[in-house]
């Protein structure tokens, strides 16, 4: 299959899948109880793979000991902004000002380049998601609330863009050291539980942490299912694509967000997210033409 292709059919897996995650972590309403059975998921999952492939590098461990407090982080900032907000509001903000944010890091920190029309399409794009996130004209909520969920919101799009570039890094430096890129992905999924379990437990204790477990068990686990294919064709994807392409593909998970929020969760989609879909498709054919 030509590379290209096969990095693009790999964002927009990721994407779908993506999206997936976040509509189960939200149907769950406990959404620190959703995204803790979602780490522990993928984390089993891997366990019996990390048998198949080499053990990281002493730089590929580098990378995990930056990558691993950059995802908790970013967690962190998920579970506030998505308890403060409606999936509709707070998704497409994380996710879309992620791309033009990991472009700046990736420009900066990996040398990568992108010609006028790609940055052009990046902005369009990173822009377009941002008009799925404006409040209705009958927005009747909390406005202090609402502009909580905006801030974390935006703090998670900030730790998206940075562990973009960290793992990307680790990917490659796997590479380089003559292992697979699987073993870097294979080892941070491993070991991503970690941040978030001592959060819920210190924040609730066993007993309560058991019980948030056990009444997100079933979602929880559909988004792990959904979170480690997604994030596996993604860093497969920086191996072989540009950071800032492969982050915008996948950022087209606002769409497929804006969907599932509408169809399952009961939310609003209407004519100007219609509108903002289509801006958002425009931008990315921009960025992968450039």
């Amino acid at each position: 299959m030509d590379p290209s292709l096969f990095a693009f059919a790999l964002g927009m897996g990721s994407a779908v899948t993506l999206a997936g995650a976040n509509t189960f972590v939200k149907a769950a309403k406990d959404i620190l109880g959703a995204r803790t059975v979602m780490t522990i998921t993928s984390s089993i999952l891997v366990l019996p793979l990390l048998f198949f492939v080499p053990l990281p590098s002493a730089a590929v461990w580098g990378f995990l000991a930056l990558s691993l407090p950059a995802h908790w982080l970013y967690q962190t900032a998920l579970v506030r902004a998505m308890s403060r907000g409606d999936l509709s509001l707070v998704f497409p903000i994380m996710r879309g000002s992620a791309p033009l944010l990991t472009a700046i890091a990736a420009a900066i920190i990996l040398g990568e380049q992108l010609s006028h029309l790609a940055v052009a399409g990046l902005v369009i794009a990173s822009l377009a998601t941002v008009v799925f996130a404006l409040p209705e004209k009958n927005f009747g909520g909390s406005r202090g609330m609402r502009n909580s969920a905006v801030l974390w919101a935006l703090a998670t799009g900030a730790g998206i863009a940075i562990y973009n570039v960290i793992d990307a890094q680790g990917v490659r430096a796997a590479l380089d050291a003559n292992r697979t890129q699987w073993s870097f992905i294979l080892w941070l999924f491993a070991l991503d539980w970690i941040g978030i379990t001592v959060i819920m437990l210190a924040t609730r204790g066993p007993r309560e942490f058991t019980a948030s477990a056990g009444r997100a068990l079933g979602l929880g686990i559909g988004a792990g299912i959904c979170s480690l294919a997604s994030f596996s064709m993604a860093l497969y994807g920086f191996s072989i694509a540009p950071v800032a392409y492969m982050s915008a593909m996948r950022e087209t998970a606002v769409v497929f967000g804006a969907l599932m929020g509408w169809w399952f969760l009961r939310e609003g989609f209407g004519m100007r997210r219609t509108v903002a879909a289509v801006l958002l498709a425009s931008g990315l054919s921009l960025l992968q033409f450039g």
